[in-house]
């Protein structure tokens, strides 16, 4: 790894412990409790021998994970997210690309206590280019770039909520994810189509015409997480592998469940719902 002065640097990379190293635009740097990595974090135990890497390339820095055995995160706004395992690959498939501000990196543990490696882009000029006050850039912020965007301005999006919000409301992912006719009725509640949820109800033909359209969008979404490449080529998608993509690669995040209790985005999904019938 080439490092140069952290006050020049264009990335700057904080370990626990609080050392600082830069790393030029084109270097990398190698993380984890092996000794033999460029930057060595022996506190947690939950983090593997080589667990992560940190490029700094024109623009910005990529976040990927090194392990196929240990989880690594990443965290901004509040939000942690799981970044895609090596899994038998000689180089990441996928990761965390940021173009401003600080993100934090480590085991869940690491950034539960307080404890992560904090990457920070600087200005051409050395400065910080986030506000200054230690603000995580987030993920819904245009500096950072996620591995797939649904506009929230979109049914898909809606459906897409309604598919994860199980497992938003349940970290732990215990709970039985909906199915189709299950999502469909949903989104008519969340839609405050009263009439057409007695419909829905009694109706067989109209229940199948709703819930087909539920299920391409699910259809959509499973292509679009195939194409990006969020899943380990060869994986079956199932329900619970692509919702757990989603969720890991914050494309759907705890924070748009608020979205389900906006009156004014309620409307709007009910304009896009209902105008077309």
């Amino acid at each position: 790894m080439g490092v140069i002065d952290a006050e020049v640097a264009a990335t700057r990379v904080t370990a626990p412990s609080g050392e600082t190293i830069g790393i030029p635009e084109g270097g990398r740097m190698e993380f984890g409790r092996g000794a033999d990595m460029d930057l060595v974090i022996s506190a947690d135990r939950g983090l593997s021998r080589r667990a992560g890497v940190i490029v700094a390339v024109g623009g910005g820095a990529w976040v990927a994970n090194l392990s196929g055995t240990h989880a690594l995160y990443v965290e901004c706004d509040g939000h942690q997210v799981r970044l895609p395992p090596l899994e038998g690959r000689s180089e990441p498939s996928g990761g965390w690309f940021m173009r401003s501000g600080t993100t934090l990196v480590g085991s869940r543990t690491m950034l539960d206590e307080g404890q992560p490696v904090r990457v920070q882009i600087m200005s051409r000029h050395g400065l910080r280019t986030d506000s200054g006050n230690g603000q995580v850039i987030g993920p819904d912020d245009d500096s950072t770039l996620r591995p797939l965007y649904l506009d929230p301005k979109t049914k898909l999006f809606l459906v897409a909520l309604l598919w994860c919000r199980p497992w938003l409301l349940d970290p732990a992912r215990t709970t039985s994810l909906p199915r189709t006719p299950e999502i469909a009725r949903a989104a008519l509640t969340v839609t405050d189509a009263h009439h057409e949820l007695e419909r829905f109800d009694t109706d067989p033909a109209f229940r199948e015409r709703i819930s087909a359209r539920v299920g391409e969008h699910l259809r959509v979404l499973r292509r679009k997480i195939t194409t990006r490449g969020l899943t380990r080529q060869g994986t079956r998608l199932s329900d619970e592998v692509v919702v757990g993509a989603l969720i890991d690669h914050a494309v759907i995040t705890s924070g748009d469940l608020a979205r389900l209790d906006d009156p004014s985005w309620c409307s709007r999904q009910e304009d896009l719902w209902w105008d077309r019938t």
